[in-house]
């Protein structure tokens, strides 16, 4: 890129640090953005990873297979694997759940994640189990996997996953009786280092009831093992 050129990059990164907010890889940014500036850090990024293909000695002009890789991969990172830090967090409608005939039971739901490790950029896969009793109001089923999609889709580690996803329910619904486990694979173990193809994390984040009460986390690991068909 040209000396002197303006990066649209560099304008948000402005603008963070004059709001005295941090911006860690597995932070959400997109409250900086402005109309058409993703598609400005797409463009600002194509030419940085066509610079990396360039450094690695690859003829992207002539390898019919590398040519277009550098937007590609600027496309997926802000698009997709990345997406939960340029995009706000989806929606989530709660309704009343009356006190007097209202659900005051568990609810257990799990959702497939998809995220990456932020000091390796590998990919992690996995599910999430998340618990929680109803407090005065509840947010449709499916968004109790939207939050969980959001909060993994960006650099991160699976400690601080599994605790950004429990405060966003428990932003979400009111309630704080939360609980969060997470089972996944990690990229950065199978596809390097100790190439340890069998590997498997787990972690475990509980609030309220689910740290306090042994029957409730009972109930909630018991719940995991019929979802899992132990």
């Amino acid at each position: 890129m040209a000396q002197g050129e303006f990066l649209i990059s560099e304008e948000i990164k402005r603008r963070i640090k004059a709001s005295d907010k941090r911006f860690f890889a597995n932070d959400c940014i997109s409250e900086f953005f402005e109309e058409g500036e993703k598609e400005m850090l797409i463009d600002e990024l194509t030419c940085r990873f066509e610079g990396v293909l360039d450094t690695l000695i690859i003829d992207r002009e002539n390898d019919p297979n590398s040519q277009g890789t550098g937007k590609r991969l600027a496309k997926m990172y802000v698009n997709e694997i990345m997406s939960g830090r340029y995009n706000e967090m989806p929606n989530a409608t709660a309704f009343p759940n009356h006190i007097d005939d209202g659900y005051k039971g568990m609810l257990v739901v799990r959702s497939e994640l998809k995220s990456m490790c932020s000091h390796h950029h590998q990919p992690v896969q996995g599910i999430a189990y998340i618990g929680i009793i109803a407090a005065d109001k509840l947010i449709g089923l499916s968004k109790y996997t939207r939050i969980a999609q959001w909060c993994a889709r960006r650099g991160t580690l699976q400690e601080e996953l599994c605790n950004d996803i429990t405060e966003e329910i428990m932003k979400a619904t009111g309630s704080t009786n939360v609980g969060v486990y997470i089972q996944a694979t990690h990229g950065c173990c199978e596809n390097r280092g100790i190439m340890a193809t069998s590997s498997l994390t787990q972690t475990t984040v509980l609030k309220g009831a689910f740290y306090d009460d042994p029957a409730t986390k009972k109930e909630f690991f018991d719940n995991i093992k019929l979802q899992q068909g132990k």
